[in-house]
């Protein structure tokens, strides 16, 4: 009986967080317009969401910032996990501390805060501003990634590789790289997720001229819902939901190798 309630409860979780999603998948193949009538199915919206050209110009934002910034993140985020590595334990301490800060902090203060900064720096909000800012709250996460292999890898790998006669770079591309590679690549993979599907850092840091998906979503519904953004959402989520399932695949096939 305990055990019928824990599945019970379960399924009931899971009935609660996926029956809007699917509803919402469902009448983006509405023929119609209304959502509270079936009027037959049809890919009209998703014909449409294509000519949309606000809409693609949002997707181009989206995706070229995500890329750009996952991208970034991941080169930064690597090397300061490899410099956190070396520290001894106070600095690291602290520097962990700094690290886990923006994580814990609510989006919107670092939205209002990188807002401010670039207020106070004269620096016009826009495509740029909001690349910067994803970077910055990319990056920890990609730290927080690399950091579980570092402390896996053999320390005196690095040295030995300068024994035999590598240069810094050389040991650093060839010997540690590889030894770290799944977190590099789990960190990316997270950095473009969080990079997709962010709203309110966005918000804050760019402008009405320059959108990406959530932010014009957020635009559009605030004067109606249109049929298109039941497909566009429809997109998304299958997007993310394929990148999340990459994400734990790798988690388990390098926990299973591990093991």
């Amino acid at each position: 009986m305990k055990r019928f309630g824990k599945r019970f409860y379960l399924a009931l979780v899971l009935l609660f967080l996926y029956t809007p999603i699917v509803v919402l998948i469902f009448q983006s193949f509405n023929a119609g317009k209304s959502r509270a009538k079936w009027e037959g199915f049809s890919f009209r919206w998703y014909a449409e969401l294509f000519h949309d050209q606000a809409i693609m110009r949002a997707l181009y934002v989206t995706l070229s910032v995500a890329v750009i910034a996952a991208i970034v993140a991941t080169v930064l985020g690597t090397l300061a996990a490899i410099g956190i590595h070396a520290m001894r334990k106070r600095p690291q301490s602290a520097m962990m501390t700094l690290t886990n800060l923006p994580m814990t902090m609510p989006d919107i203060v670092t939205g209002i805060s990188l807002m401010i900064l670039f207020t106070f720096s004269k620096i016009e909000r826009g495509y740029v501003t909001m690349l910067l800012a994803h970077i910055t709250f990319n990056t920890p996460y990609v730290i927080l990634s690399v950091l579980p292999k570092l402390r896996q890898m053999n320390k005196y790998t690095y040295e030995a590789a300068l024994d035999l006669g590598a240069s810094p770079g050389y040991a650093l591309w060839h010997v540690i790289l590889p030894e770290i590679s799944p977190g590099v690549i789990t960190g990316c993979l997270l950095a473009f997720t969080l990079s997709l599907d962010d709203f309110v850092i966005s918000y804050f840091t760019t402008s009405p001229m320059v959108q990406n998906l959530s932010t014009l979503i957020y635009s559009k519904a605030r004067i109606g819902i249109e049929p298109t953004l039941n497909a566009l959402s429809a997109l998304m989520f299958l997007a993310l939901l394929s990148l999340l399932l990459i994400v734990n695949r790798r988690s388990a096939k390098t926990a299973q190798l591990q093991g």
